[in-house]
């Protein structure tokens, strides 16, 4: 590929972050549960209630941050930025408006801009939570930041 762009590493443990809209949690939690066996083989993370309520009735470590109003989203997006999650499994409720929606688009941005694999309801969350690449290391592709940073400050 060009020199535009680098190459980033998913491993083979992934770190997943699970975050759930009030009306979505009692969803995600039945997903965690089906999916169980896979999600402990992996580093779990998620805002604030959705996290503790995912580890209290499922059992799975999950480190929480701030529940999502609270900046939670904003803080799992800095995760993404850091590369320190590399799956958000995000069950989002598209009939109820959310005070928080701005969090929520940052978030969604930023995991596009990352090339993150990012599920926003039960039937993505199936389909990449039983991907053959969850049990192996992933590389794919994203822009070179740190040069177009450089490039875009040169020109300025």
């Amino acid at each position: 590929m060009s020199d535009q762009f680098i190459t980033l590493k998913i491993d083979k443990k992934k770190h997943i972050a699970l975050i759930a809209h009030d009306g979505m949690k009692h969803s995600l939690i039945q997903w965690c549960e089906e999916h169980k066996e896979i999600l402990q083989k992996h580093s779990l993370c998620g805002t604030g209630t959705t996290a503790r309520m995912v580890s209290m009735k499922t059992g799975l470590s999950v480190k929480g941050y701030n529940s999502g109003p609270l900046g939670g989203d904003q803080q799992i997006g800095a995760q993404i930025v850091e590369g320190k999650v590399d799956i958000v499994i995000f069950f989002s409720d598209p009939l109820t408006a959310q005070p928080h929606d701005p969090d929520v688009k940052a978030l969604l941005r930023i995991a596009q801009v990352y090339d993150i694999p990012i599920a926003n309801n039960k039937a993505t969350a199936d389909f990449l939570i039983t991907s053959k690449y969850m049990d192996e290391e992933y590389q794919h592709q994203v822009m070179d930041f740190q040069k177009n940073v450089a490039e875009r400050a040169a020109k300025l």
